[in-house]
C-alpha cells in the first residue's frame, strides 16, 4: 500500500492558522483533492478529523490520536502510532492510504510517505501550522498542473513505486 501526503500549502509551508486555511476558499482545489481521496482512507489528527466531522473525507478515516480510542462515527478507526495507522489502512484495503494532516501528522508521517500531492497556493499567508521541510534531493517531481489559483505538484520518492 502507497502511502501518499495531500496537502494545500504556501511556498513558505504554511497550512492553517487557529484550525483554518489563511487563504480564501480555492473551489478547484477543493474538488481535485477530495475527487483524489473519496474511495480511499485517509490518516489525520484528531483536530483535523474533528474539524471535518460535517463533511468527512475519504471512504474511511483512520484517526491518529494518543487520547481518544473511539468516534461515533461508522467510517472512523482510531490508531495510537503509525504502524497502527498503516495496518488499519492495509486490512481496509486499496491501492493507497492518504495522509490529510494537521501539521503534527504530515511530521509523524513524512519519513513513511512514498507519494505527495502538494497544491500550491501563491502569496504570503501568516499561520501557525506548517507542512514539514523535506529534501527535494530525496524526491523526484513528476508532474506539475496549473490552475488559475494554484499549482498541483506531484512528488514521488526516488525508490518508490511509480
Amino acid at each position: 500500500m502507497e502511502l501518499v501526503s495531500v496537502a494545500a500549502l504556501t511556498d513558505d509551508r504554511v497550512i492553517g492558522k487557529e484550525g483554518e486555511l489563511p487563504w480564501p476558499s480555492i473551489p478547484a482545489d477543493k474538488r481535485q483533492y477530495r475527487a483524489r481521496i473519496a474511495d480511499a482512507p485517509v490518516i489525520l489528527g484528531r483536530r483535523t478529523f474533528d474539524s471535518m466531522r460535517d463533511d468527512l473525507p475519504g471512504a474511511a478515516q483512520i484517526v491518529l490520536s494518543r487520547s481518544e480510542g473511539s468516534f461515533d462515527v461508522d467510517t472512523a478507526h482510531h490508531a495510537g502510532s503509525v504502524d497502527e495507522a498503516v495496518g488499519i489502512a492495509e486490512r481496509i484495503g486499496g491501492d493507497a492510504a492518504y495522509v490529510i494532516g494537521g501539521a503534527g501528522i504530515y511530521e509523524l508521517f513524512q519519513p513513511h510517505l512514498d507519494r505527495m500531492f502538494l497544491s500550491r497556493v501563491p502569496g504570503e499567508y501568516d499561520g501557525d501550522a506548517y507542512y514539514p521541510a523535506f529534501d527535494e534531493a530525496e524526491w523526484t517531481l513528476v508532474s506539475e498542473t496549473e490552475y488559475e489559483e494554484f499549482t498541483l505538484e506531484e512528488w514521488v520518492r526516488d525508490g518508490s513505486p511509480d
